[in-house]
């Protein structure tokens, strides 16, 4: 018995050495930490479970036989985050480059079906060279097993995904579907075809950072929604991520004890500026109203599409999605861009019973051939599509601007909003007094002894007809006026009142969202 204990306590210490010294410190030598060290870092100490600690590949070509690990470049298991089950795997570049065998491959399946049953989470660490080339079509065939389980539990289940070196080919695809993706500056890229392919084929020069790295992603592509200086702020990130979302469809998110005896909010009252022309910074408002503490707003896409800003933040402790225009951004105005990024999240807080928060500061849709010629009309609409979806409770403030179309968008009454409130600098319109005027009062205007002071004239006029949220008050399109500083107060009894909602889509296999 004691020899059968001995071999077994050795296949533990190699399993758990992976590559061997020699890679591990070559992994540090890049600063990037091994498979073992990150789920360290992640998971509540004690807590991790490996499943299939002994499993190896099944190939002979091209040598492979002669070399196994145990794992197969895979590290595999259950663990739990600040107490809550979550299902991990984290791929190890010390043992085959991180590569997916077919082995490599059902291990994370395993993983990922286990999950599904249980209804927890499941977190990804993504640090592979790819397809392990030598087992061909058996490793496409493990990717594509993932690709499907992916779907299968996109909206039951949590998927984050951080990546944590090379993502590359169709790698690329299962972080894709998930979630939320993070990645880390300098050490981490993801790209469909590398710098080498695309020097051969459209003779760009470009190096792998500048193509497919967390800068260029959290920016220009708006594949990532977190870059992160190193792998400790990249693993805290997904650990405050998953504090504001349930496990499962099933559930809500956890909510924090709160007690407060003053919810007013005096300094929202001086935010707004006189010139309605004149750009401020949304977050002054959402962080006068969200809670303190608990890391504040965990904003979201922060980088990419600045023109929207959506995040995380807990109201009285309980977990809530927030979408907002941001003036001081292309003065808040829709584009494509910010039309899909918000749509996105809009799904995501619907998918799990997180309550939506909407303020509303927006000037229209972004005119111009570019935006026409690349579709603001079907990106436009897939953000109307997904408030209109949306079944959990919707609450909007408008506290400036809402013009035109985007007024319709930004979950107005009109597409199943629960609560509508505006300020009194609110301006809700067709579209700006300016160009409202030069239409409606054309030919006066230009008949006059003096045009441009009776286009100001008749642009007050239309201010102090339409420019104000008092029309859309008498139609019931907003259910109150209110002063900026009880906005807060306003939202947690709202919330509180729609905390028990019920509301079912209609009868269907799903619906036809404009991709």
């Amino acid at each position: 018995m004691n020899e059968k204990l001995s071999t077994l306590e050795q296949n533990i210490a190699t399993a758990q050495l992976g590559g061997g010294e020699t890679r591990i410190a070559s992994q540090h030598k890049k600063g990037k930490l091994t498979a073992r060290e990150r789920l360290h870092f992640l998971l509540d100490e004690g807590s991790f479970e490996e499943i299939g600690m002994f499993v190896t590949h099944r190939s002979s070509e091209f040598g492979l036989d002669k070399e196994k690990y145990l794992g197969d470049g895979v590290v595999t298991g259950y663990g739990r985050v600040d107490g809550r089950l979550v299902y991990v795997f984290a791929q190890d570049f010390t043992v085959f480059g991180g590569s997916l065998s077919e082995s490599h491959a059902e291990k994370i399946c395993r993983i990922m079906d286990l999950a599904m049953e249980n209804g927890a989470p499941v977190i990804g660490l993504n640090d592979s060279g790819g397809a392990r080339i030598q087992e061909g079509v058996v490793s496409l065939g493990g990717y594509a097993d993932i690709f499907y389980k992916n779907t299968r539990a996109s909206g039951v289940i949590p998927q984050i995904s951080a990546i944590m070196g090379p993502c590359a080919g169709g790698a690329v695809y299962s972080p894709a579907i998930t979630d939320f993706i993070l990645m880390v500056e300098n050490t981490s890229y993801m790209f469909v075809t590398g710098p080498n392919v695309v020097k051969t084929v459209t003779h760009e020069e470009v190096t792998s950072e500048e193509l497919g790295g967390a800068i260029t992603h959290s920016t220009k592509s708006g594949v990532t929604h977190f870059a992160c200086a190193n792998e400790i702020e990249c693993i805290q990130n997904v650990k405050r991520l998953l504090s504001h979302m349930p496990s499962n469809c099933e559930e809500t998110a956890p909510r924090r004890p709160y007690q407060s005896d003053n919810e007013l909010r005096p300094q929202l009252n001086n935010i707004i500026p006189e010139n309605p022309n004149q750009p401020y910074d949304i977050r002054e408002v959402i962080y006068e109203v969200i809670d303190e503490g608990d890391n504040g707003f965990c904003e979201v896409h922060k980088n990419y599409a600045e023109n929207i800003v959506v995040g995380f933040a807990r109201l009285a402790g309980r977990s809530i999605g927030i979408v907002a225009n941001q003036p001081a951004f292309l003065a808040g105005v829709l584009d494509i861009n910010s039309s899909t990024k918000a749509a996105r999240f809009v799904r995501f807080c619907d998918c799990f019973n997180i309550p939506l928060l909407v303020f509303e500061d927006v000037p229209g849709f972004l005119p111009g051939t570019d935006q026409e010629w690349h579709g603001i009309i079907t990106n436009g609409a897939k953000l109307l599509y997904a408030f209109s979806e949306a079944t959990v409770p919707r609450i909007t403030v408008i506290t400036r601007k809402a013009y035109g179309g985007a007024y319709d968008v930004m979950n107005s009454k009109h597409i199943g909003a629960d609560m509508n409130y505006a300020w009194p600098t609110a301006e809700i319109a067709v579209m700006g007094a300016r160009g409202a005027a030069e239409i409606i009062f054309k030919n006066e205007i230009a008949k006059a002894k003096d045009p441009a002071a009776k286009l100001k004239e008749k642009e007050e006029e239309y201010v102090k007809h339409f420019a104000n949220p008092y029309r859309a008050a008498e139609r019931g399109y907003v259910d109150e006026v209110i002063t900026p500083d009880v906005t807060r107060m306003k939202l947690i009894k709202a919330f509180e009142m729609l905390e028990n909602k019920v509301a079912k889509l209609p009868k269907k296999k799903h619906g036809n969202i404009p991709l």
